[in-house]
């Protein structure tokens, strides 16, 4: 076993940067129903996994899976909105942009690198069909797909699709469509590549197009941005559907933050929602993952140890913390029930234990052996900053106020507190606070990104908790009649809470 104080880190915070995340990947529930075509849409908090799954599917090396991931950090958004659809509803009006750009996708993959094709005799005109309007139009049979929308752009028909022009201004001889006028035949531009593309995937393969990082320049207020999130799901199960119905393994799968899902409105959500959505879940009744098992594996990596009971390999279990806690109940307590955080617990564990004492053969002979409760409680007061800054980089923009009300539970003092005491706490810091500020709007607001949760007299039903917690069941609801609640316990320190419990 490698020792402790020898090691530098369990993994980084996010994908791009955990060393680990390959060696060490969790295959969730999520990624599963993902990869067998059972369910397209992953939910989770941010720092949940999605990342991790997008990854592992689009790094998959077999003979028979075909992946594309698209990221979008350099995007031409700006040319993809002028491929709005008007005079349908809001919520539609990027639905066959969408699948534009999802067939594109899969046209590389057919032309490229699908070593099958044609796979059939009756797959060769269609194949041949899709290079020629591929090829003509972008100049290659691998176009960018980044620059598939670009004003210079011009789609050619004349030795491929049929599509009606007469209602366009064009040369009929050439066939010639500029891009900005694609929203007035996309449909049939659409049906046409539905037909060449899906006929033409060869049913015995797997076929994934992947898309993360959406929340990218994420603002709930711009109707837009809501408008083309819409648009990619419906395109995304309409494509999935008519693969299944037609027999072939592919999945357009869209990994999407919780809380953005959740202000979204269209049209038969509930149904995408029952039907086609997973949520990444860890330690919870509707999933058999945790964040020990996650913690164990990369344990059993960088210590060079068995991967079973690792985690007693490195905390002293032994030993209780406060309130009897085992040291692993008392850190996820103080986590959202997401990887990075318990990542970050976990380093930060390690921290205190490297810097913990003197250089004497007293405390050389203590740090070779395993956490203990100094550990942890050293640990703290960085991770606890940690965690209120994760809060502010996910909140502040549904809650344009939100770090008053912080400022407004520094006033508290303690983690439990009263509906009056928060009221009082308000009141003294009128000041700070919007005008006309209602403190049970404000407790609702903080319940929903789990700031707070609410006392649930006889028991809540969500993880045995008389607390009720947004983080542990999406599901939840505020209850308005609550009078007593309880800020996050990971941030006391960072909110300088000094005790758990009021005094009276």
């Amino acid at each position: 076993m490698r020792s402790l104080a020898d090691t530098d880190t369990f993994g980084g915070l996010d994908a791009d940067t955990d060393k680990l995340l390959d060696s060490c990947f969790e295959d969730h529930e999520a990624y599963l129903s993902a990869l067998k075509h059972q369910r397209f849409l992953v939910l989770g908090r941010k720092g949940s996994g999605k990342t991790a799954i997008f990854r592992k599917l689009i790094t998959t090396r077999k003979h028979d899976v075909f992946t594309f991931g698209h990221t979008f950090t350099d995007y031409p958004w700006h040319h993809h909105d002028k491929q709005e659809s008007i005079g349908v509803p809001e919520e539609e009006r990027f639905v066959h942009s969408w699948k534009y750009l999802i067939l594109l996708t899969l046209s590389k993959i057919l032309l490229n690198f699908d070593n099958s094709q044609p796979w059939s005799d009756d797959t060769i005109q269609l194949l041949a069909k899709l290079e020629r309007f591929v090829v003509d139009s972008y100049g290659t049979r691998d176009p960018d797909i980044t620059q598939i929308f670009l004003p210079q752009k011009k789609l050619h028909f004349q030795s491929s699709f049929e599509i009606p022009l007469a209602s366009l201004k064009v040369r009929l001889e050439t066939k010639s469509v500029p891009i900005e006028e694609l929203p007035t035949i996309i449909q049939e531009v659409n049906e046409n590549l539905s037909q060449a593309v899906i006929s033409s995937l060869n049913p015995d393969l797997n076929y994934y197009v992947c898309f993360d990082q959406l929340d990218l320049g994420f603002d709930p207020s711009v109707q837009r941005y809501l408008n083309r999130l819409v648009g990619l799901l419906l395109a995304a199960r309409d494509i999935n559907l008519r693969a299944r119905h037609e027999g072939k393994k592919l999945s357009i799968i869209v990994f999407l933050r919780d809380d953005i899902y959740q202000i979204l409105r269209f049209e038969d959500k509930n149904k995408l929602t029952g039907a086609f959505m997973s949520r990444i879940e860890w330690d919870t009744s509707r999933t058999n993952k945790t964040l020990k098992q996650l913690m164990e594996k990369r344990f059993a990596t960088v210590l060079e140890i068995d991967e079973a009971g690792a985690w007693q390999r490195v905390f002293d279990e032994t030993e209780k913390m406060t309130g009897k806690q085992t040291k692993y109940q008392h850190m996820v307590d103080r986590t959202f029930l997401r990887p990075r955080d318990i990542i970050k617990f976990a380093n930060e564990v390690l921290a205190a234990y490297k810097s913990r004492g003197d250089s004497t053969a007293r405390r050389i002979e203590e740090r070779s052996g395993l956490f203990d409760n100094r550990d942890i409680q050293g640990a703290r007061s960085e991770y606890s900053r940690y965690f209120l800054d994760e809060l502010d980089d996910e909140i502040f923009k549904h809650v344009p106020a939100y770090q008053k009300y912080i400022e407004v539970l520094k006033n508290l003092d303690s983690l439990q507190f009263t509906f009056d005491d928060f009221q009082d706490a308000c009141e003294k810091r009128r000041h700070i606070l919007p005008p006309d500020t209602d403190p049970a709007t404000v407790l609702k607001s903080m319940f929903e990104f789990s700031i707070i949760s609410y006392y649930s007299p006889g028991g809540s039903g969500y993880g045995g908790s008389e607390y009720v917690w947004h983080y542990k069941d999406a599901r939840s609801q505020f209850n308005e009649a609550a009078n007593m609640f309880r800020i996050h316990p990971a941030l006391k320190e960072a909110l300088g809470l000094r005790k758990f419990t009021r005094s009276t």
